[in-house]
């Protein structure tokens, strides 16, 4: 199965662990951040090498809304 046009334009997928994102798009730690006090946990300080999809599930965040607040913070500039 072919993935969307859109799902080939995203720079950030689920899989990729946070450290995979804020090591290649710096401006990403302040969307880490914003969802800290969600998660109830620094992310960047306990979940750096686990993929972003595994931090929403054990967090209980938005997956879908965190990769979109992602993506727009590397498409600001």
């Amino acid at each position: 199965m072919s993935k969307s046009v859109s799902e080939k334009t995203k720079s950030i997928h689920a899989g990729m662990t946070v450290l995979d994102v804020v090591s290649k798009y710096r401006q990403t730690e302040a969307v880490f951040r914003q969802y800290d006090q969600q998660a109830g946990a620094c992310i960047c300080c306990v979940a750096l090498f686990e993929p972003i999809k595994d931090v929403a599930a054990k967090y209980g965040l938005d997956l879908e809304g965190l990769l979109a607040d992602l993506e727009s913070s590397i498409n600001l500039g």
